[in-house]
Formats: C-alpha cells, structure tokens, sequence
C-alpha cells in the first residue's frame, strides 16, 4: 500500500515569534530560514519551538519578533556533526504560514482551540525506556521513525505517561503506533567530564493517546490514552532525567 507520508507526520502550532529569522540553508536555489515560536501551555507556561522556513513562504518583512501566527507542517530529524559527534536536530519544517488577523490580541492556548497538536505514525526503533518519578509518576521515552518521501526517515523522540508509559514498557522494536500529542521544549543540564555544566533544550512529543498499528496498516488493534490535563512546568521539571 502506498504510504501518505502528510498523514504520517503533520501538525498545527499558534504562536508568537520570539526572535528575528536565521539563514538557515539553501537547496537548489531555495533558500531557508529558522526562528523561535513560544506556543503557550494551558499552565501559562510556554515552549519554545525552532521552526524552518522556506522564503517562498513569506515576504521578507513579515517574520517579525512578536508576529502571531499559525504554522502548519511537520516534526523533522537530521544529523549535525560536531566535533565528530552525532547530535539529533529537531525543527518544525513548515508547509503553510498563516498570519493571525488580530495581531494585538495575546495568543494563548485554550482547550477549545487546536495551537499544539502533531499526529505521527512510525516504528518504534529503540527498546523503550520505562521509569518511575519519586512521586510514583510512571514515565517513559520512546524513540519513534516516521517515514518520509525519498527513503528517508525522521526519529522523533517521545514520551508517555501514566498507563500508556506501563503498555509502551512492553513495545518491542518494529512495533507500528499512532501517537497524537504535542511538542514540547525541556531545559536540562548536560554534564561534562571536566566537571563543568551546559545548559540544554531538549525537544519532545508529549503523548496523549496512543495506537497500535496493525500489520495491514488500516485498522487499530488497540488503543489507549491518557487523560490530556497538561503537566505542569514544576512537576515536568521534577521527572526529568
């Protein structure tokens, strides 16, 4: 069967743009830039979320600090070598650009309104890693491949919580899910062995119901979700690694 690599990776975020655009890259004469949208939590917290840009997208002075809008596409991976270290990149490859009618008006998230939603369907490529907060809280990361046009593949990383973190312990590699979520922004700090501290964002999708894919790929065995009360910044903190 033919794969829809749309329906396999896509989302939906509202915003503001927090910085002025970054040349990013350019591919055959097509030239791309990066920015940083802070999508608001229903805490009153916010992510951070790096996004790329085609120029064909938008007119040179429209990308303001402050600009609301609303920007539709998909989750992507890539490799950066540094210091021959491989580091997984993670950015929102947008597809549409829409900007927001009322700029005055503070963009906030709301139940009713969609600002934070992905959808992917992918493999889990890595054994999942299932733990438990001091709080009794069970958490776990998953590392998921999303198939992209011309053999290439995004690896997202994921985390689950409650009785989807329990059922996702058990995943084998291979194993085909559909997770609807958001992303999200995590600060940590990263240990050096000179004994010096790096500060560090991590990106994620939250879930916030899970499927699992059959073999045919067109029906669900099973489904499970968690109830969608977001976490709050200071719990959030306090089960991170």
């Amino acid at each position: 069967m033919e794969t829809n690599f749309l329906e396999n990776n896509n989302l939906v975020l509202v915003g503001k743009i927090t910085e002025e655009k970054k040349f990013s890259h350019e591919i055959y004469g097509e030239k791309f830039y990066s920015f940083n949208l802070s999508v608001p939590r229903l805490s009153g917290n916010a992510d951070i979320i790096p996004i790329t840009i085609s120029e064909r997208l938008f007119k040179e002075d429209e990308l303001k600090i402050d600009a609301k809008i609303s920007v539709k596409g998909q989750f992507r991976s890539y490799n950066s070598y540094e210091n021959e270290k491989n580091k997984l990149i993670l950015t929102v490859f947008a597809k549409d650009i829409e900007f927001l009618e009322n700029q005055d008006e503070e963009v906030v998230a709301s139940k009713d309104l969609v600002s934070n939603e992905v959808t992917l369907i992918g493999y889990i490529c890595k054994a999942p890693i299932y733990r438990q907060t001091p709080f009794g809280r069970e958490i776990a990361d998953i590392l998921l491949a999303v198939n992209r046009a011309y053999n290439k593949s995004d690896y997202i990383p994921c985390i689950a919580w409650g009785r989807n973190a329990r059922f996702c312990s058990k995943m084998e590699v291979g194993t085909e899910v559909k997770i609807i979520g958001r992303v999200q922004s995590r600060m940590y700090e990263k240990k050096h062995e000179d004994g010096t501290v790096e500060p560090r964002v991590a990106y994620e999708v939250s879930i916030a119901s899970l499927e699992l894919v059959n073999k045919e790929g067109n029906e669900l065995e099973d489904e499970l979700s968690v109830e969608r009360n977001e976490v709050s910044e200071e719990k959030r903190e306090e089960t991170a690694e």
